[in-house]
């Protein structure tokens, strides 16, 4: 059997093998809030995973779930703000 993996690396190096560009860093800046809020969910979630979750992971999960809406509507409008669009 033949590789072929060095030749498909030439074809899509240019592709993947770059870095960000600014408005990517942008966009990952102002969506960074709702990014982290969804780790503290999971990691909320996984903590409660292998036992019988108590009532501090219940409130620890829903206070999770309440700042990932938070974050979800502050993005939303500040997007919607920007393009000067209605809701």
């Amino acid at each position: 059997m033949e590789y072929i993996g060095a030749l498909q690396a030439v074809v899509t190096a240019a592709e993947y093998d770059r870095e960000p560009t600014a408005a990517e860093l942008d966009a990952i800046e102002r969506e960074s809030p709702l990014i982290l809020a969804e780790v503290d969910l999971l990691d909320a979630q996984i903590t409660a995973l292998d036992r019988t979750p108590t009532e501090l992971d219940v409130r620890r999960i829903r206070r999770a779930r309440h700042r990932v809406l938070t974050a979800r509507r502050d993005l939303v409008n500040r997007t919607t703000g920007a393009t000067g669009g209605a809701a």
